[in-house]
């Protein structure tokens, strides 16, 4: 592509602008929420927004990875298996993103490859530059176009792009090249970069900047500079640390942000946007001046907050059972879900989690009593999705828990294929039931490989994205809470149900009341005997935002909360949950929060980003 060729890069107001966001220092500093952030008070000014994650492994996608790696794997409408950020940029700005928006060096690799194999290279020795680096560009203005607004099918007009890692890795120096000459093809003026970066506070409380201006330094080797910092810090940054970070990283004064720990990840864009980053973004990326309407995300933050603070003395204790809890990213999406719905509930969520591989580690019966003990305390039941057999007996044991002692149960994907175990072996007393992943001899395999999946290739064969469930009465729970006899959901599994046994699950009180829309596969689970006894096939947890909770995750709340009836019988028999941010009047003068200038002089910015006078108490 030629220099200053701006056709590709057109969108439907004009040229397509690219706000690219990386970091220095240490990772882990909050770039996904940061730039998750940035989109909302974007789109709160009227601007349509698209979002790609750059991932420099040299992996094709998440899908392979252990979730003590990169934490869980994120599962996209047309089944691409993805960094766990984009799930921050569905949930924050209600997208429907593609596997295309999550840009690996094994997708850019694998590509060129295979145009070299087919000669598309016209004979040319290929190289990093110019080949590798056109292929990622080519790859960012492409996606940048592709509709990701649910209720419009209009490209967006601003294309945020998240490069992975820190500035100065190895793996990720093609693509700064590679941004650098995309700035050069469209036009300084339609491309802004961001720098996330990292501001320690000594036990005297300085402020140190070092790590920031080396990071910068880095940054500048590939022929970059920061159009803005946002600088990480445990309270809000200093008016001298912030001239030191403008002096030393020649980035203008008003255009370095700090982003403090805060209560919530909620307040960030009102954080931001309290600052001023719309307006400076906009100036940059010369395009005209817009407020940030961010009032149905303050009505939500303060709900949010008053939760957490006025609810805390008497919370919903849920017991998460499962074999990643040391490492809760793992399970991001269905944490999440959970905290949005006991907002959506009035509740203050307080999760228990249970390492399932207690109870396989307990050699005597007390061992296993103090195991069962556990689940004395708590008013509903989750097991997540999850492979291989470690910890599977300690999962069962929990799904017996709950269909015995009548507490709501949500199982996901592996969580309902365990209901069903569960219910063979200690209801109908096949001893020997169990699923083919973890006993290829069972003489009762109710759970069984599917068999159209690869046996040998692992990566992007399982069963993936967005599938049709069909809901066979209206009589079942998940019609009343669903309101329909068709559901989309997105699945990542390679077990399923052993349809041999249907009759004889059926007989043990078990209901079938979702299928696919062959009716081949079983998708959904439920009990007659039970107050709410839900199991999965897919995972719904994909699907939930702040502002619309999953269906089964908003159920499963109500139930353990005993508000489900009572929801139910608003709806005339249906589950309403729309609309309620947009009715909410949550007081808000309790939840103001404080800009470091602010600070200084006493003022307070509140969730609005509009000053008031009000000195710190």
């Amino acid at each position: 592509m030629c220099i200053r060729d701006r056709v590709s890069t057109q969108s439907t107001w004009g040229f397509m602008k690219y706000i690219f966001l990386c970091g220095g220092t240490i990772s882990g500093l909050g770039k996904g929420i940061t730039i998750s952030s940035i989109g909302v008070i974007l789109k709160s000014c009227g601007w349509k927004i698209t979002n790609i994650k750059i991932d420099p492994y040299i992996n094709v996608d998440a899908g392979t990875m252990s979730p003590f790696e990169h934490g869980e794997v994120f599962v996209l409408n047309d089944g691409g298996e993805a960094d766990l950020d984009l799930g921050n940029y569905e949930r924050f700005l209600g997208e429907e993103l593609t596997s295309n928006h999550n840009i690996t060096t094994g997708k850019i690799y694998q590509q060129v490859i295979n145009n070299e194999r087919e000669g598309k290279y016209l004979g040319k020795t290929v190289q990093v530059v110019p080949h590798i680096t056109t292929a990622i560009i080519e790859w960012i203005q492409k996606t940048a176009t592709i509709p990701v607004q649910k209720d419009s099918s209009d490209p967006a007009e601003i294309c945020l792009v998240e490069v992975g890692g820190t500035v100065g890795d190895l793996e990720s120096g093609c693509y700064f090249e590679a941004i650098r000459q995309l700035i050069l093809n469209v036009g300084r003026e339609n491309c802004c970069l961001g720098f996330v970066s990292y501001i320690p506070t000594l036990k005297g409380g300085e402020q140190k900047t070092k790590p920031t201006q080396h990071g910068v330094k880095e940054l500048r080797v590939t022929g970059l500079s920061p159009d803005f910092i946002v600088c990480r810090c445990e309270k809000p940054i200093t008016k001298e640390a912030r001239s030191k970070v403008a002096l030393f990283t020649n980035v203008l004064p008003e255009c370095v942000f700090d982003a403090p720990d805060l209560e919530h990840t909620f307040e960030v864009p009102i954080y931001l946007a309290s600052q001023g980053i719309a307006e400076k973004i906009s100036k940059r990326l010369e395009l005209s001046i817009k407020n940030p309407d961010l009032k149905r995300w303050e009505k939500m933050t303060g709900h949010a907050l008053n939760i957490e603070r006025s609810f805390k003395s008497s919370p919903l204790k849920i017991a998460f059972v499962g074999k990643y809890t040391g490492f809760q990213d793992s399970y991001l999406s269905v944490i999440k879900s959970l905290q949005y719905s006991s907002y959506y509930a009035d509740e203050f969520l307080e999760l228990k989690f249970i390492d399932s591989t207690e109870y396989e580690k307990a050699k005597t019966e007390e061992e296993k009593l103090i195991y069962i003990n556990k689940f004395t305390d708590v008013k509903g039941i989750l097991v997540p999705g999850g492979f291989g057999d470690r910890g599977i007996e300690g999962k069962i044991m929990a799904a017996e828990i709950a269909r015995t002692k009548k507490i709501p149960y949500l199982g996901l994907c592996l969580g309902m294929q365990i209901a069903v175990i569960e219910v063979a072996r200690n209801v109908l007393g096949w001893k020997d039931a169990n699923s083919t992943e973890f006993n290829p001899d069972s003489t009762k395999p109710v759970i069984i490989f599917m068999p159209e999946i690869s046996q040998t290739i692992k990566g992007g064969t399982m069963r993936l994205g967005a599938k049709e469930t069909h809901i066979e009465s209206e009589e079942t729970l998940a019609y009343k809470i669903y309101g329909s006899k068709s559901i989309k959901e997105r699945h990542r599994h390679r077990y399923e149900f052993n349809m041999v046994y249907k009759k004889e699950i059926e007989s043990a009180g078990v209901i079938f009341s979702g299928c696919d829309s062959k009716k081949e596969r079983l998708e959904i689970i439920e009990r007659k005997d039970h107050p709410f006894f839900f199991g999965t096939q897919y995972h719904p947890e994909f699907n939930g935002t702040p502002f619309k909770p999953s269906i089964p995750f908003l159920s499963f709340i109500l139930a353990a909360s005993n508000k489900l009836e009572g929801k139910l019988k608003e709806g005339n028999g249906k589950l309403l949950i729309d609309g309620k941010y947009d009715q909410c009047f949550t007081q808000l003068l309790n939840c103001l929060l404080y800009t470091s200038d602010a600070a200084d002089e006493g003022l307070g910015v509140d969730l609005g980003g509009r000053r008031i006078i009000k000195k710190k108490t």
